[in-house]
């Protein structure tokens, strides 16, 4: 998280900092998500970014950042956590949306292919088009059935239930 912090911070893109410090896009997609970097990333990393090697390991290396680490790096706060969270999801909206794209015409031209004369493809199209449909309105929170409020009324209904069968 802190990576890719400090890279949009310096209005960089996973590709540019991937060649500025000469690991691959891959990598770098998985250390912003929190895998583990050799020092050898780190420190090309943090050459790249400007940064000391020894703070930046000691942030990629534990959960909680120590004082000197905090004073050298910056923190997610609740609201960028949130918005990194937001953009992630239209992201594997936009993924979800260019897959549907992709199969669905795979399907339509296999379909007039092998039987031209009975469309099963548009099966396909309509069940995933759904399912598809659903998650953009979820991600742009036109409808959200599973939202926060549901989420606390569950935690809600489950506390209560294991109080009464604890009494």
């Amino acid at each position: 998280m802190i990576i890719r912090k400090l890279r949009l911070e310096r209005g960089l893109t996973q590709e540019q900092l991937a060649t500025m410090a000469g690991v691959s896009i891959r990598t770098l997609q998985r250390i912003e998500r929190g895998a583990p970097a050799s020092a050898e990333t780190l420190k090309c990393l943090a050459a790249v970014l400007d940064l000391d090697f020894a703070d930046l390991r000691k942030e990629t290396a534990m959960p909680e950042p120590t004082q000197s680490a905090a004073a050298s790096l910056p923190e997610l706060t609740e609201a960028e956590r949130e918005a990194l969270e937001y953009v992630r999801d239209i992201k594997g909206f936009y993924i979800h949306a260019a897959n549907y794209a992709v199969v669905v015409l795979a399907s339509f031209a296999a379909n007039i292919w092998s039987a031209p004369h009975t469309w099963w493809a548009v099966w396909v199209a309509l069940g995933w088009g759904l399912g598809l449909a659903y998650h953009g309105l979820s991600v742009f929170e036109v409808f959200h059935p599973f939202s926060d409020r549901w989420e606390l009324e569950q935690m809600r209904k489950r506390l209560e239930r294991t109080r009464v069968a604890r009494d």
